[in-house]
């Protein structure tokens, strides 16, 4: 009977070993590829003419040069991940500000979509930021830093690569500091 009893129990655990070794590995988190690309680039009047970027497309880059006169070129980019476009959802105008003393930081997970200046310095800026959605889960906006400061009169920044614009602020006139908020496209788990 003790015979018995362990053949029963060694076959039991064999078994159990089997289904063990069997099952399979979890799953790990599988990688994400992001990819942000440049898709529109646009010169306004900057005095005149609000600007917003194309559907699903949000601001990576700014470029002026001479005073509020001049015109005021943006850059626009798509958030690819997995190679899939992820799509933005642009919100309403923020209040104006007086743009010699202006500064912006979009909502956390926020990318800025739009910029609209009337007048000189003494004019009002108003933003325009909007959220991102990947296969419906919120695209994240992480580690937001700002670029050091650039003569707004004088200037052409882009985001580096997989970043994107989050904020700005401006001090004077034309000839004033300009610096820009960037932070990078993430994806939570």
């Amino acid at each position: 009977m003790r015979q018995k009893a362990l053949s029963a129990a060694t076959a039991a655990l064999a078994g159990l070993a089997a289904v063990t070794m069997a099952a399979p590995a979890p799953a790990s988190a599988s990688a994400v590829t992001i990819r942000v690309e440049r898709g529109h680039t646009e010169t306004v009047r900057e005095w005149f003419d609000p600007f917003t970027c194309p559907t699903n497309m949000v601001l990576t880059g700014r470029s002026h040069h001479g005073d509020e006169n001049n015109a005021t070129t943006y850059y626009c980019s798509f958030i690819f991940i997995n190679d899939e476009q992820a799509r933005v959802f642009i919100g309403d105008w923020t209040p104006g500000q007086k743009e010699s003393r202006s500064s912006y930081s979009a909502p956390a997970d926020q990318a800025l979509v739009g910029r609209w200046h009337t007048g000189d310095e003494n004019g009002t800026t108003k933003y325009r930021s909007a959220t991102i959605s990947w296969q419906g889960r919120q695209v994240r906006l992480t580690d937001p830093l700002w670029t050091g400061e650039y003569k707004e009169s004088s200037h052409t920044w882009q985001a580096d690569y997989n970043k994107v614009m989050v904020g700005r602020s401006h001090t004077g006139d034309e000839n004033g500091r300009t610096k820009y908020q960037y932070a990078t496209v993430t994806v939570a788990d």
